[in-house]
């Protein structure tokens, strides 16, 4: 009995070291296998697929049609493959207005999969065979240590071959903004073809070599893929929680669309327990960029609040300051719809500080005021602040200039270029026309105010009173006063065309409104004034010492006005 028991058990150790060496040899053919034919994928190859699967995704044209089939009949096989689905696109775009031919109808296509050929399906297939025999065998863990340890090296390769760098937060948070800015671009490029093809393509390959064998195809894409994904999330992260200005909004808003719209995708392709930190750390991310972009929002507010440049423009012209916030502004309408996304629903916008509210409010017209706040969109009352904190730091720089007729000019200037910037066709939607109906009125006061304060001088010269002696008019006139009061006129309107020939009115459209209305209201009065009293000098000696113009010259000098220019091209009469 007992020699029988150590026969069996010599049996049984006889048989657990060929079962290991045949382990050991199927590993080592495994690994083999997986060394010899994996290789890293080419970007070119990476971004036709990413083509190919946005324009297949598109393959219902806006007004209904079907797209012709876009699927691939044949493996992949780099551009060539391109060009042969485009021509076969081309061939039945243009056949299908000649009903004689025989032409084969495509199918339109809503959904592809660009899944890359990682392994030839003959290499797939053995390396079947081989991991459900370790499996079975119970060398699950070895077999997939193997496979994992060679595909996450190709896979990592893969990605820098894509511009994906190992970068830590603190390195990120290092960089400078023209670096980090190229830095993003190719973040977000390697985002979506990463998640798009190459994840989608390692998942599938990993479902194919572990096909039938429970669990085992989940937890090896995980750990295949599980780092390289966190590493790309990891730079989203160290985006969100950089420090906020305002040149960094529109590259935050490109990552925030970015992983929006992969997250659905992501959560397909790592779905399972075992990836289950990868989604929840999408998401997570996904909500800071949101929030890093709500705040660098509200940063660029107080970049505008903060701006205490001194210097005044020359010739009142329109400010640095209000170009850069209505550009910005202009841009951002590029990302309206993630916009309003992100400012949630008018309730939580809403809830402002009183007397932000308040200041919002009164910039607005009555009829706005008359409908309240909530007939405006969350973006709508962050925009309509941002223009008022604007006009409130423009108000303080109009205060450097001396002159009151050219701070009324700077207004003038700077508040027409807002409302032309809001009446792009995105922004005056969004904050309606009685925002511009208001300050289109309020650029008109501010033109008003300017005549009023550089051309009161002037107009008073072309009044009658003091001139004359007594009341009658046909005599009485003091030609001591009536030379005295061209002189005036003279020097006072030569003063007014020197200095503001060289002031600035950029608008075309604007200067010549500007013009018109100096001219109505000037010419009329010179020439009936001339009308008036020319007669009691033109028999004095040198008459062209007072009566200096016609009413034809200053028409003339009038249209030199507000060029910005160093000074007049025309010469004043001696």
């Amino acid at each position: 009995m007992l020699d029988s028991l150590s026969v069996s058990d010599s049996s049984v150790d006889r048989v657990q070291n060929i079962l290991q060496l045949a382990m050991a040899r199927l590993e080592v053919e495994f690994r083999h296998v997986l060394v010899t034919n994996s290789e890293s994928v080419d970007p070119d190859t990476l971004l036709d697929y990413l083509a190919v699967s946005s324009l297949a995704a598109s393959s219902f044209t806006s007004n209904g049609e079907e797209s012709v089939d876009m699927t691939p009949q044949t493996s992949f096989n780099g551009p060539s493959f391109i060009s042969s689905q485009y021509e076969a696109a081309e061939g039945a775009s243009s056949s299908s207005g000649d009903e004689d031919e025989d032409v084969p109808v495509a199918q339109p296509v809503t959904d592809f999969n660009p899944i890359v050929e990682l392994l030839p399906s003959t290499v797939v297939a053995d390396l079947h065979e081989i991991a459900q025999r370790m499996v079975v065998a119970g060398y699950k863990r070895e077999c997939c240590q193997v496979y994992t340890n060679v595909r996450k090296a190709v896979l990592e390769d893969s990605l820098h071959r894509l511009g994906v760098e190992k970068l830590s937060i603190d390195e990120v948070q290092r960089m400078t903004w023209e670096v980090l800015e190229g830095k993003i671009k190719k973040w977000i490029q390697a985002m979506k073809v990463g998640v798009k093809v190459l994840f989608a393509s390692e998942r599938q390959l990993c479902e194919d070599v572990f096909q039938d064998i429970v669990g085992v195809g989940e937890t090896s894409f995980a750990d295949v893929a599980r780092g390289s994904m966190m590493q790309l999330l990891n730079f989203g992260e160290a985006i969100a929680i950089s420090r906020r200005s305002p040149e960094k909004l529109f590259r935050i808003l490109d990552m925030y669309e970015t992983l929006r719209d992969l997250l659905t995708e992501m959560c397909v392709i790592f779905s399972g327990e075992a990836c289950a930190g990868v989604r929840e750390e999408a998401s997570g991310i996904l909500l800071r960029l949101g929030e890093a972009a709500r705040g660098t929002f509200a940063e660029f507010e107080n970049a505008i609040y903060r701006d205490t440049s001194k210097t005044p423009v020359p010739g009142g012209a329109v400010h640095p300051l209000t170009r850069y916030v209505m550009n910005y502004i202009r841009f951002l309408f590029d990302y309206v719809d993630t916009l309003k996304q992100l400012f949630g629903d008018r309730k939580e916008l809403l809830k402002l500080p009183g007397e932000e509210r308040t200041i919002v409010a009164d910039s607005m017209g009555d009829d706005e005021r008359t409908l309240g706040q909530d007939d405006l969109s969350p973006l709508a009352v962050q925009t309509i602040w941002i223009t008022h904190v604007l006009q409130n730091n423009l108000e303080g720089k109009s205060k450097l200039y001396k002159d009151p007729s050219l701070t009324y000019l700077f207004l003038m200037n700077n508040l027409h270029y807002i409302v032309q910037k809001v009446k792009v066709a995105e922004v005056r939607a969004l904050i309606g026309d009685d925002w511009v109906r208001k300050h289109t009125l309020l650029v008109r006061q501010h033109a008003t105010s300017y005549q009023r304060a550089a051309w009161v001088k002037v107009l008073a010269c072309l009044r009658d009173e003091g001139i004359r002696a007594s009341g009658s008019f046909s005599s009485g006139v003091s030609r001591v006063v009536l030379k005295e009061r061209f002189k005036t006129f003279n020097a006072a309107f030569e003063d007014i065309h020197k200095a503001q020939s060289g002031w600035f009115v950029p608008d075309y459209q604007l200067r010549l409104e500007l013009r018109i209305s100096i001219a109505e209201k000037l010419l009329p009065a010179y020439r009936s004034f001339l009308g008036r009293y020319r007669l009691f000098l033109e028999n004095e000696r040198h008459p062209q010492k007072y009566i200096k113009y016609t009413p034809e010259d200053l028409e003339t000098y009038l249209n030199d006005l507000f060029e910005g220019s160093s000074g007049s091209s025309l010469k004043w009469k001696s």
